[in-house]
């Protein structure tokens, strides 16, 4: 799965919840327990922000390590 996959699954989920399409399971738990809906979304912004950050500064390092061990991986038989 591309990283554009990836962050339009991510984008989708927050315009669910922003919009109030919660899952019933979510919804479920939002009646249960009297939270702060706005504070939800914030956490999930900024954890949505973050993992964007870290993993567009590791991925093309981490490419690069997952392709040397399989280059060094194919010299051995």
């Amino acid at each position: 799965m591309s990283i554009n996959q990836n962050l339009v699954r991510i984008h989708l989920v927050i315009a669910r919840a922003v919009n109030g399409k919660i899952s019933e399971g979510f919804n479920k738990f939002a009646k249960d327990e009297q939270g702060d809906v706005p504070g939800w979304v914030l956490v999930v912004l900024m954890t949505t922000g973050l993992v964007t950050a870290i993993w567009t500064i590791a991925a093309p390092r981490l490419t690069a390590i997952l392709r040397n061990s399989l280059d060094s991986m194919n010299g051995i038989h």
